[in-house]
């Protein structure tokens, strides 16, 4: 018998079924189930596992690299550099960089216009009591607001992608500016998993289009120390190519426990928690409330999860909490959000009705990717770009 199961907003006649491994569903696109009923995020996180292992293997692996980073930045003030947003993730990040890896990072912040609070404060008393050198990158308000509402014209679930690749060329761009060689990105697969390309596609091609159809302004041209809202293949070509700068993703290699985490960030640096995961840009209250109420997305089950994978969470709880109205849908910090972008709540309702579509529907660099396979293969294991680009678009790709 089949079922209606909703994917990316639109209703389809198929079986339903939950991983009985994890809680990833149906309604997550491009899920495949064995015989077991295992689905294939679960055979992706294990394959992952084998290629970036962590515990003493792991620790080798991040002294190797630690090791090369401290010799190539021996000259400088700053050897990497690291990107914050007061959330638990890069202030982690940011503790082991300096207390366990004995590095000199740089911390980089950007600023969109919807940062929290309380992420903020904490930013601040995190370097402050770790000696580290903030740098806050604040975006172009005009830009900023106008490409929030062109994405949410576009009708599609990439709803911060402004935001997105404002934060990578401002990784970017302070990293050239300073003569700085790598940039630590605080992802882990053990505990964020690997998000479906239609959830969550990175692109500046992609982010050009949505704007050349329904923004209005002119949007700043790149410089290598300004890059502003462009980041795409030739910018990245430039950076990694010609000015030699390297990403790292030490979260992959390391023992991350969250809990463990978030007690040692709250005892040493008197991290607040600031509401939820991501939470650190208030945007994100309208982003879960659009995915969930427009295109049936729970991005918390596929981090979930990632965690029940980890052992880091029961299954059952799990269970319990996907396809739930997620905590921080506040309706006050909804409005105000709609408030900030200048919009009504009848033009929010309006774009709400927009037939749900997805990266597919707009000209990106999803094909010529695919084409590439080799070349991005081999600059994701020199670092050049993060191993998730490789692994989201060649082993998970829907």
């Amino acid at each position: 018998m089949m079922d209606e199961v909703i994917v990316n907003g639109h209703r389809k006649n198929q079986k339903y079924l939950v991983c009985t491994r994890c809680v990833q569903d149906s309604t997550v696109p491009g899920i495949k189930f064995d015989e077991q009923g295992v689905c294939n995020f679960c055979y992706m996180h294990d394959k992952m596992v084998k290629i970036f292992p962590n515990g003493d293997k792991g620790q080798v692996i991040i002294n190797k690299i630690v090791d090369k980073i401290k010799i190539k930045g021996n000259s400088k003030k700053y050897d990497c550099v690291i990107g914050v947003s007061g959330g638990r993730d890069s202030t982690y990040l940011l503790y082991l960089a300096v207390k366990h890896w004995g590095l000199r990072p740089l911390a980089v912040h950007f600023n969109d216009g919807f940062d929290n609070p309380v992420a903020g404060e904490n930013m601040i008393k995190a370097v402050k009591k770790l000696g580290v050198d903030l740098r806050t990158i604040t975006s172009d308000w005009r830009e900023a607001k106008e490409l929030k509402i062109d994405f949410l014209k576009a009708s599609v679930p990439d709803l911060n992608m402004g935001t997105d690749i404002g934060i990578a060329s401002s990784l970017y761009g302070v990293a050239c500016k300073e003569n700085i060689k790598y940039i630590f990105i605080g992802q882990s697969f053990r505990t964020e998993g690997v998000k479906p390309l239609s959830w969550s596609f990175f692109d500046g091609k992609y982010l050009k289009s949505v704007h050349k159809k329904f923004g209005k302004t002119t949007l700043r041209k790149w410089k290598p120390n300004d890059p502003g809202f462009n980041f795409g293949v030739k910018e990245l070509l430039y950076y990694s190519i010609i000015k030699g700068i390297k990403t790292f993703t030490p979260m992959y290699y390391w023992d991350y426990n969250r809990a463990g985490a978030t007690k040692l960030i709250t005892e040493e640096l008197d991290w607040v928690y600031p509401g939820a995961h991501y939470y650190d840009d208030l945007y994100h209250s309208l982003i879960k409330y659009v995915h969930r109420t427009k295109f049936n997305i729970d991005m918390n089950m596929n981090s979930d999860s990632a965690l029940v994978r980890s052992g880091q969470m029961p299954r059952e709880e799990a269970l319990a909490r996907a396809h739930s109205v997620y905590a921080i849908e506040d309706p006050t910090v909804i409005d105000l959000c709609i408030k900030r972008l200048g919009l009504s709540k009848q033009d929010f309702e309006e774009y709400m009705s927009y037939t749900p579509k997805t990266f597919r529907d707009y000209k990106t660099i999803y094909n010529t990717i695919r084409f590439f396979k080799i070349p991005v293969y081999l600059m994701s294991k020199l670092h050049f770009i993060p191993r998730i680009t490789y692994d989201k678009y060649f082993n998970i790709g829907k």
